[in-house]
């Protein structure tokens, strides 16, 4: 049975997925003010920068009175520091609020328990842990990012019927144009992803292959940090990732900066040795929250003999190719939904195995 406390933080988890994408590097943090069983505020963090989800949640409120017996239900421990916004368990006290029932403590260097030590301080009654496996799916990428030290990764692909992610090269040579295995509406789906993810991954091949342009066309929000690995900077000419309209950044082995153009960024790697640890600790390094992962296979692959990922979103179309480049194979899975887009089968999984 659902207790009160309980169904307040359900909702506050609830529109702070309202926050996906834009509040990142922040986390997506709800919160929603009861009085007298009655909601009366709520609000979710604002795109990064902007005021946070207390901040919304109070400012939403219409008389700000009652504030003062009320409870306020927040899916992450309330900030303590100076940021870009001023701390949040200082306006909490400041109205006066008496109870604050907090969903999880908060794993950043700067919070850490600190804010709810905070209120505790100050009177506040502090309950902790309401929906706290909930609270941590809801957060999962800023918990990988502050707990792993890597970006939270999705490895997203779409095969055939009968296992393959590209036809046969020879077919490919003759017919340059794109394979689509995926019905439109899963390729629309896959953009709303990318709005809400920092940033997207592919290698050289598909690059050559496909010419993406990596972007959040067919949906709204802002297009994430292209990443391509690209070793010896074969990628050259009118290729869509080159043309700087999104921020690009290049993970290379190749030093020479003179073959370096200037409106993109450029990392080394050592190519010698495993390159995924190294391509979560550059990330990690850019503040890279989540990632995409979305080809080709080798890379997808790499990602997935590493135990490096979190979830895969796997299309499975109605074509058969016959022949061509196998999809990958990835260990430790275990299926968490499953559905269909249009004639498209969608199969989520989450990594059992590593962390």
């Amino acid at each position: 049975m659902v207790n009160i406390h309980q169904k307040y933080m359900s909702r506050a988890i609830q529109i702070g997925r309202s926050g996906l994408g834009p509040t990142a590097p922040n986390p997506m943090v709800g919160a929603v003010i009861v009085h007298d069983g009655q909601l009366i505020g709520e609000g979710y963090t604002s795109a990064f920068g902007g005021p946070h989800a207390e901040v919304n949640a109070i400012d939403s409120v219409a008389d700000k009175t009652l504030l003062k017996r009320s409870t306020l239900y927040v899916t992450l421990e309330p900030c303590s520091h100076f940021g870009k916004t001023p701390p949040c368990a200082d306006l909490i006290i400041e109205h006066r609020i008496p109870t604050v029932v907090v969903g999880l403590k908060d794993p950043h260097k700067k919070v850490a328990g600190q804010g709810i030590e905070k209120l505790r301080r100050a009177g506040v009654q502090v309950i902790t842990g309401i929906l706290e496996p909930e609270c941590r799916e809801h957060h999962k990428r800023f918990l990988t990012y502050h707990e792993k030290k890597r970006p939270y990764i999705l490895l997203k692909w779409a095969e055939t019927e009968d296992g393959f992610i590209a036809p046969d090269p020879i077919e490919r040579h003759e017919n340059p144009e794109p394979f689509w295995i995926s019905t439109p509406y899963s390729r629309q789906l896959v953009h709303r992803w990318r709005s809400e993810e920092q940033a997207i991954l592919v290698g050289t091949t598909t690059v050559w292959d496909d010419n993406p342009k990596l972007d959040v066309r067919l949906w709204t929000g802002e297009s994430p940090l292209r990443v391509i690995l690209d070793r010896n900077l074969k990628i050259q000419g009118d290729y869509h990732v080159l043309d700087g309209s999104h921020p690009t950044l290049i993970l290379t082995e190749v030093e020479e900066t003179s073959r370096y153009l200037d409106h993109l960024e450029y990392r080394i790697l050592d190519f010698s040795k495993e390159v995924t640890p190294q391509i979560c600790s550059i990330l990690y390094e850019y503040g890279i929250l989540s990632v995409l992962v979305e080809g080709g296979a080798q890379t997808l692959q790499s990602f997935g003999n590493a135990g490096l990922w979190d979830e895969i979103r796997l299309f499975t179309g109605t074509s058969s190719f016959k022949k061509g480049l196998k999809a990958p194979t990835i260990p430790g899975k275990s299926v968490v939904s499953k559905k269909n887009i249009g004639s498209d089968v969608l199969r989520m999984y989450k990594n059992d195995r590593f962390g």
